[in-house]
């Protein structure tokens, strides 16, 4: 695993609409290496997309938002480029998988000249080049037939196909990062499967970053080397996959995990709910995020925001942002 391809310091960002405003990201910083997977978790609300795609200006419309702090890509930083060279930077440099392939690709042109666009304008590629291109990326991502699937509208594949559709247009501009929204939504097990083994795949031959955002625990236990927990637009948690999901130390990461239901016990009498919601976000208060639904809230949660500690790892930090439980379980770290 190389240096990084992609750094966010202390990234902030509001978020406006004609009603209400919303602290969506609050102080976040994080690095992506080069051919390592970083899984983005959380509840929804929690920052995740917003995070990973406002940067990028990939917001809906109506919604406009205000970024401060720093995201750094090929030398260049998200926040400060113009529109044009965001543009082309997010062409060259990122390819998104969208939760919902059919926003993303358009309904009234064929596939694969979607696909041949996307090379020739990103990679340079000559009109019959991006063709082959094209074939060539359907038939990697799975997709059968692909000389036939190529003159094929989106409403013509079924969900599955569409998704590894999506995936090869992702891929179709070279990126060196590889940003995958919630991949498996709507897909049957299998099919999840087959998309996460397809990911794997691609981020070990081509050693790309992936970043996954997702509410998946089990998604993020098959794909993720590292591990980002997300609540309310702060990091909570932060560490290898091994030691965020073995041993979280966060509350709100200890609760997220006790909700995914264990089908392997023989004595499973179901999952455990989180307690009460999460903080409304058009009002900033001191203090820690998750106070309200935490069983382990002192007085000084609500006066002070938690600074993200090491409290483990060895090649990897394992951080948590929870004074309170690594100071009542001993368990903070001592380089």
């Amino acid at each position: 695993m190389s240096g990084p391809v992609y750094a966010v310091e202390n990234l902030v960002i509001d978020l406006y609409t004609p009603t209400v405003s919303v602290r969506a990201v609050d102080g976040v910083s994080f690095v992506v290496n080069s051919g390592e997977t970083l899984a983005i978790v959380g509840e929804s609300g929690s920052g995740k997309t917003v995070m990973t795609l406002g940067p990028l200006g990939l917001m809906p419309e109506g919604v406009t938002i205000d970024l401060h702090g720093s995201v750094t890509a090929a030398g260049q930083d998200l926040v400060k480029i113009s529109p044009r060279k965001l543009s082309k930077l997010r062409g060259g440099q990122f390819g998104v998988i969208f939760q919902d392939p059919m926003s993303a690709l358009n309904p009234m042109l064929k596939i694969g000249p979607q696909l041949a666009e996307q090379a020739r304008r990103f990679a340079g590629l000559s009109a019959g080049d991006a063709r082959r291109e094209a074939v060539s990326l359907l038939a990697r991502t799975g997709i059968p037939d692909p000389e036939d699937r190529y003159d094929r509208y989106p409403h013509e594949l079924s969900g599955g196909m569409l998704q590894r559709a999506m995936i090869a247009l992702a891929l179709a501009a070279r990126p060196r990062v590889l940003i995958a929204d919630e991949p498996t939504t709507a897909l049957d097990a299998t099919v999840q499967a087959q998309i996460l083994a397809l990911l794997r795949q691609i981020q070990e031959e081509d050693g790309i970053a992936v970043v996954l955002i997702t509410h998946d625990i089990g998604a993020v236990s098959v794909l993720a080397d590292r591990v980002i927990v997300l609540y309310a637009g702060r990091i909570a948690e932060e560490g290898s996959a091994i030691d965020v999901l073995t041993a979280p130390v966060h509350p709100y990461t200890r609760g997220l995990l006790a909700s995914v239901p264990d089908f392997r016990s023989e004595t499973a009498t179901g999952t455990r709910e989180i307690p009460g919601l999460p903080p409304d976000q058009t009002r900033l208060l001191p203090g820690c995020n998750f106070a309200d639904r935490c069983a382990q809230t002192v007085a000084s949660c609500r006066q002070k925001r938690p600074e993200v500690t090491r409290v483990g790892g060895t090649a990897v930090p394992h951080q948590a942002a929870c004074p309170v439980v690594i100071a009542a379980e001993g368990i903070a770290h001592h380089a």
